[in-house]
Parts: C-alpha cells; sequence; structure tokens
C-alpha cells in the first residue's frame, strides 16, 4: 500500500492490538470495536482492510454490504448472526464490510413514507452484534464507504464505528509511491520519471494512477514496442482526462477556428501568473466531444485558491471565445464546456 501514510498510523494501532493484546490490557485499554474507513472512490480503502488483516496475520471476512440484503424480510439478519457466529468462533479477527452504506443508512430520513423493513432489520441487528449484551471478544470490525454523511447516527456512535479513518487522495509523495507499486512489473524505458507523473497528477487517486500505468503499457504494445515510453505515459494521462483520440481530422475551416481558440486559451494561461504552465495543446477531436483541448499541468498540489487566482482561471476559461472574437469578429457555438465553468465558478465566488 503506498501513499496511506496518516491512514496507515491509525491501522498500525489496531495490527498491534490483535497481534499483543496484553499491552494494552495491562493499561486498561480496550480494543475499537469498529473502524470506518472513509475517503473518495479509488483511495484504496479496501487494500488498506485486506492489508491490516495480512499484516496482522488473523482470519478476514470480507463482504459486501448488498451481500446483506435480499428481497426477503430476515434474511439479511440472519446473515449478519451468521456471520459474527462464525467470527466469535474464529476470534481474534477482522470482519470487513465493502459500501456498508448499502445497509447503515440513516433510518429516519424526513420524506421517507415507505420503510425498507429488511434493511432497518439488517441494521439493527448489525448494531446489537457490535455492541448490543452479548461481548464479541476479539472481533474487529471495519467497514468502507464514500459517503459517510448518509450513515446513520446509532452506527457511528462511541461503542461502534469509534473510529473514522479518513483515506483521502494522495499527496505528490504519495502518488510517487503508488506509481512505484504499479510499475514493478512493467518494462520502463530509461526515460520515464516517475516524480514528473506524480507532480503532474494532481487529484488522481490510487485506482486512477493504476488505470494510467495500464493504459500506457496497452498502447506501447499497440505500436509494437519494446518498452513504455513516457510519451505513451502522456497519452494515457490525456486518455483518462480527455478521452481516446478520434481518428476522423476536422475540415480546415473548422480546424483554423478550433486552432485560434486553443491558442487563446494557451495565451492567457501562459501570461497570468497564478496559473499552471500549459503542457499541451490538440486540435485533434476526443472521443468524449471535444474538438480540441488546452492541458494545463500543476508545478504542484493547491489547497487553497484565492480571489486572483479563480479570476483569473475565468479568464483562462473566456480566452478561447475572445480569440475568437478578435479573429473571425464572431462567436461560435463551440466550447459549450467553458460557457458551462465560468459562471459556475462565478456564481460558487459569491455564494460559497
Amino acid at each position: 500500500v503506498g501513499g496511506a501514510e496518516e491512514a496507515e498510523v491509525e491501522l498500525r494501532e489496531i495490527i498491534d492490538f490483535l497481534k499483543s493484546p496484553e499491552r494494552f490490557t495491562a493499561m486498561g485499554a480496550k480494543l475499537p470495536k469498529g473502524v470506518l474507513l472513509v475517503g473518495p472512490p479509488g483511495t484504496g480503502k479496501t487494500l488498506l482492510g485486506k492489508a491490516t488483516a495480512g499484516e496482522a496475520g488473523v482470519p478476514f471476512f470480507s463482504l459486501s454490504g448488498s451481500d446483506l440484503v435480499e428481497m426477503f424480510v430476515g434474511v439479511g439478519a440472519s446473515r449478519v448472526r451468521d456471520l459474527f457466529q462464525q467470527a466469535k468462533a474464529k476470534a481474534p479477527c477482522i470482519v470487513f464490510i465493502d459500501e456498508i452504506d448499502a445497509i447503515g443508512q440513516s433510518r429516519s430520513t424526513v420524506g421517507a413514507i415507505q420503510t425498507n423493513d429488511e434493511r432497518e432489520q439488517t441494521l439493527n441487528q448489525l448494531l446489537a452484534e457490535m455492541d448490543g449484551f452479548e461481548p464479541n471478544n476479539g472481533v474487529v470490525i471495519m467497514a468502507a464507504t464514500n459517503r459517510p454523511e448518509v450513515l446513520d447516527k446509532a452506527l457511528l456512535r462511541p461503542g461502534r464505528f469509534d473510529r473514522q479513518v479518513q483515506v483521502p487522495l494522495p499527496t505528490e509523495p504519495g502518488r510517487r509511491e503508488i506509481l512505484a507499486i504499479h510499475t514493478k512489473n512493467v518494462k520502463l524505458a530509461p526515460d520515464v520519471r516517475l516524480d514528473r507523473i506524480a507532480q503532474i497528477t494532481p487529484g488522481f487517486s490510487g485506482a486512477d494512477l493504476a488505470n494510467i500505468v495500464n493504459e500506457a503499457a496497452l498502447l506501447a504494445v499497440r505500436r509494437n514496442g519494446q518498452q513504455v515510453t513516457m510519451n505513451d505515459i502522456d497519452l494515457a494521462i490525456e486518455r483518462v482526462v480527455a478521452g481516446l483520440q478520434r481518428k476522423t481530422p476536422l475540415n480546415d475551416e473548422v480546424r483554423r477556428k478550433v486552432a485560434y481558440h486553443e491558442a487563446g486559451h494557451a495565451l492567457v494561461a501562459s501570461l497570468l501568473p497564478t496559473q499552471d504552465p500549459v503542457h499541451k495543446v490538440s486540435i485533434i477531436p476526443t472521443a468524449k466531444g471535444a474538438l480540441g483541448y488546452t492541458l494545463q499541468m500543476p508545478e504542484e498540489d493547491q489547497y487553497l485558491l484565492g480571489e486572483q487566482a479563480l479570476r483569473e482561471r475565468m479568464a483562462v476559461l473566456l480566452g478561447g471565445r475572445a480569440a475568437e472574437l478578435v479573429i473571425f469578429d464572431e462567436l461560435s457555438t463551440g466550447a459549450p464546456n467553458d460557457r458551462e465553468k465560468v459562471p459556475q465558478l462565478a456564481r460558487r465566488m459569491v455564494t460559497e
């Protein structure tokens, strides 16, 4: 597992507890009942669950929240009972429930006219098993979700999921680690620099990075190459961001308009101080419907944006239309994406 330093620290404690509980019990500390891994999709929550069980060397029961819910009322609750019976027989062990929002959704939602008896019974049984009258000694319950806000309050109280571990998108050093793991069995050319790839992929999750490495390898095979080059990886990143290049070229007049439009974006982006440097400008249409695109690649991860940066971002988005006005004296219907983003950004600047 790469790029999950903070989450790793929290989970190591559980591993220590499962390996040598006497150190903790001598101090009067109890094993945390449940650990909820929270984070965006693709950040490695399920992977961390597997890794924790592997490191602790204890049995691992894993299932998805949707495995517990059936059409027939009472089936889910009996499955939860069976699961915990098996787990207690094998304790100490880890029970991992992926996508727990499938059964753990809040029960008292406003406007819920019809209730789902099956899901509620399943949830009630889970609540009782986690912290009811019968102790479940040595059974640690781990669960993963990317929607913690919909979970029932009773599920999140201390004594049940009393520990929430955030698994955020990886930082630049984290992305470097993840890329090193995924490129271990890939034949890389000498020009491939993983630190550069980590630098130009902010906001990418671990799953995205794995996908980029795989796409680059597929592109290398397609051109009968012996190694994956930096160019393959650049194309793979573009394929993920912008979509596959279409083979049919645009006619000359349209291409000329697209070229000036993209040059407008690129020119404004390169002249404004707060904007990310321009990495590539393309006038080859993509499968996602863009006639061309200007790709800006940041030099570092950004956590805060000031008003100037946001205003300049709007200027870059409008740069394409401005260029069309200057050269052709008229606007076209192209680039609906720019037109949508500018009012959205302006509205958010005012309201948020």
